[in-house]
């Protein structure tokens, strides 16, 4: 698995692990943290390294049947200011990871999809919606999907390409750059400040806990309809505006600041096609993944 040791990505593990599967964790430690594996000391392999470096692919999927490619940078805004940084984790990666699994044998790789490819489409978003990336970040992931998608055509691998809506829950850091907007403003209502808001406020996404998002990740694994690439959306269907969401926090009243450049108005997933192949269902409702305490802290990610 690359990026096992970030916030998603250690959630993953912990699944894997707790059904007697042995892993492999490959992550360059830039956004994970060691510490998140720290209940699989003994028994994960961890490899430090890139996913752009194909020995280093190489040597982490050697004897792995199924590969779970969660490595990827996620600033919209970092996105803009390097977008160089993004083509090379985001689709150069994507492709060492896929020619390392191909040569490897490996019978199927998950990729970590966004829903960021769609760019400003109208919800409720379905898979057949239009592809329009407002940002380098959106355009690399839906490059990766495109590669992942070849490879199946082409009968080298099988691949499936969730995509991930606004994930959030427990080891998603509140002081990082790619902090989610829940995480921060959790950590900003425990701390008794006024959370900032870029833009209205009004704009909505759809929010679904991790341990959701890994459901249907593991449920991609073994799905016989997916392995042609196809992209499937992980949401949890229920649009929540972010000035609701300061509210649902308890947060005090915002401070407002100018919208930032590449970011989108509205979101919602139609999971249909994620209930019909995967019988996914979204376990975890926006309410009660917010009473979590974990989510006020800020050394997980």
């Amino acid at each position: 698995m690359s990026g096992g040791a970030g916030f998603i990505g250690s959630h993953l593990v912990d699944a894997l692990r707790a059904r007697g599967i042995h892993v492999t964790v490959l992550d360059d430690f830039s956004s994970g943290h060691l510490e998140n594996l720290s209940a699989h000391e003994d028994d994960v392999k961890i490899i430090r390294g890139s996913v752009t470096d194909a020995g280093t692919c190489a040597d982490a999927v050697a004897d792995c049947d199924l590969v779970f490619h969660l490595a990827s940078r996620v600033s919209v805004v970092e996105s803009l200011e390097r977008p160089e940084l993004y083509r090379s984790i985001c689709q150069d990666g994507t492709r060492c990871m896929l020619e390392a699994a191909e040569a490897a044998g490996v019978r199927r790789l998950v990729h970590a999809g966004s829903c960021s490819v769609y760019g400003d489409a109208p919800p409720p978003i379905s898979e057949d919606a239009p592809t329009s990336p407002t940002s380098p970040y959106a355009a690399a992931k839906l490059r990766a999907e495109e590669l992942c998608r070849a490879f199946a055509r082409e009968n080298r691998l099988e691949t499936a390409c969730p995509r991930f809506f606004n994930v959030y829950g427990p080891r998603q850091r509140a002081d990082s750059p790619y902090a989610g907007v829940i995480a921060i403003f959790a950590s900003m209502a425990a701390r008794g400040e006024a959370p900032v808001i870029f833009g209205s406020g009004e704009q909505t996404r759809d929010f679904i806990h991790v341990s959701d998002v890994v459901g249907g990740l593991l449920q991609a694994a073994i799905a016989h309809e997916v392995g042609d690439g196809r992209a499937i959306n992980l949401g949890s269907e229920r649009p929540t505006s972010i000035l609701e969401l300061a509210s649902l926090l308890g947060c005090d009243p915002p401070r407002h600041e100018p919208a930032r450049k590449g970011e989108i108005m509205h979101s919602q997933a139609d999971a249909s096609l994620a209930k019909h192949l995967l019988g996914f269902r979204c376990l975890v409702d926006l309410k009660s993944g917010l009473k979590d305490r974990a989510l006020t802290g800020s050394s997980d990610a």
